[in-house]
Formats: C-alpha cells, sequence, structure tokens
C-alpha cells in the first residue's frame, strides 16, 4: 500500500468515526431531554381532573368465615341486648340461622339452612334451602311470617316470606366511618369472602370540593 492510499483510507476511518461520534451525540441528547422534560401541562390537567372528579377510593378486604362468623354474632349481640330474642349466625357449608320462636307460654327452636347469592349491586340474598322448627309440621313460608314477625332485625335486612328469602342491603348498612360497603365474593365453602369498601375522602378529612374552590 503506497502513501496515497494510505491517506485516503485514514480520511475514511476518519469520517465514519465521527459520523459515529456525532449519531451517539444525538442519542445521548435526545435521551437527556426525553428523561429531564417537565410533563406537559395537558397530561397533568387529565390526571388532577381525574382525581377531583372522584370523591372516594374503593378497596377489597378479603376475609375468612370465622372472622365474619365472631363479626356478625357481635352485632347482634348487640342489636339483641335488652330483649328476650335469642339467634345467631353460624357459617359453614352454608349460611345458618339458630334461633327461637314463641309458641303458646313456651319457645320452640328454630333452624334455617340458606345458599348466599351475590347480587350484582353488592348486596347479599339468602335462599331459604331448608328450615325446621322443633317437631311441627308447618309450611316453609308460614314459619318464615312467623320469622318476619318476632325476630327483631335492622332496617338493612328484608325477610321476604313469600319468596323464602333473606335480603340483606349490606351497600345501605350505616358505618360511623361513612365508608360503604358491597359484597364482591361470598363463596364459604371456599372460605373465599371478599368486601369491597369504599372510603370517602373526607373521612380522610381530604375534601375535593373545598381544594376547587381554593383553586377557582
Amino acid at each position: 500500500m503506497n502513501h496515497s492510499e494510505r491517506v485516503k483510507k485514514n480520511k475514511v476511518w476518519k469520517k465514519r468515526f465521527y459520523l459515529l461520534l456525532a449519531i451517539n451525540g444525538i442519542i445521548i441528547i435526545g435521551l437527556a431531554v426525553y428523561l429531564y422534560s417537565p410533563i406537559p401541562k395537558k397530561e397533568l390537567d387529565i390526571a388532577s381532573k381525574q382525581y377531583e372528579s372522584e370523591n372516594s377510593s374503593q378497596f377489597v378486604v378479603r376475609t375468612t368465615k370465622q372472622n365474619l362468623n365472631n363479626l356478625v354474632n357481635a352485632y347482634l349481640d348487640k342489636l339483641l341486648v335488652n330483649t328476650d330474642h335469642v339467634y345467631s349466625i353460624h357459617l359453614d357449608e352454608d349460611v345458618q340461622l339458630f334461633g327461637e320462636l314463641p309458641l303458646f307460654s313456651s319457645t320452640v327452636p328454630l333452624l334455617i339452612h340458606f345458599e348466599p347469592i351475590v347480587q350484582e349491586n353488592g348486596d347479599l340474598v339468602l335462599k331459604q334451602k331448608s328450615i325446621s322448627v322443633g317437631q311441627l309440621q308447618l309450611p316453609n313460608k308460614k314459619i318464615m311470617q312467623y320469622v318476619e314477625k318476632y325476630l327483631p332485625t335492622p332496617e338493612w335486612v328484608i325477610i321476604n316470606p313469600r319468596d323464602e328469602e333473606v335480603y340483606v342491603k349490606v351497600t345501605e348498612m350505616e358505618i360511623k366511618s361513612n365508608f360503604k360497603i358491597a359484597v364482591e365474593q361470598f363463596d364459604i365453602e371456599a372460605n373465599n369472602i371478599a368486601f369491597k369498601i369504599e372510603v370517602p375522602y373526607r373521612t380522610l378529612g381530604i375534601d375535593v370540593f373545598d381544594q376547587l374552590e381554593e383553586k377557582e
């Protein structure tokens, strides 16, 4: 290789080197601009509007039938205090109601088996599967009428003798913390029970509407 060929080859190599260097520089500058550039105001406004359009957050809480069983019966104990009524709920392979019904000057034992059915709105229907009142032979609807008449229940529990079911309006339960509750899953055979809990921001001391007024 003579001198002119070597000079020509060096020039080609230098051109390629500078071209590669320029490409790398462009890539580095582009990444820096992308990483450190501020978020567009439009995207910030969209995120802000999404937050401002909501006034609560939702969480799904899972529990076991044993924990729920204890909670329900603790509530019933408080509901029945200073009364002569006795009944309890037991969650096993189905929902079981144990209690007593007044009959003349005495009482008779009551046992009802229910199948829980989750509603689309988050409420729960307890469909009667079997029912017994001591040794008495009575139609199921008649027994359900006695249950409706004699067993005290909260306003959000509706006993429906005609359809032989109990409608539990979980979504209308009054909670002191203002939380809203809905049933997500209720498979007690698999011990798979979940509730959707909606937490209002105001409960946490966050008032979205006040913040909107301040911005205006």
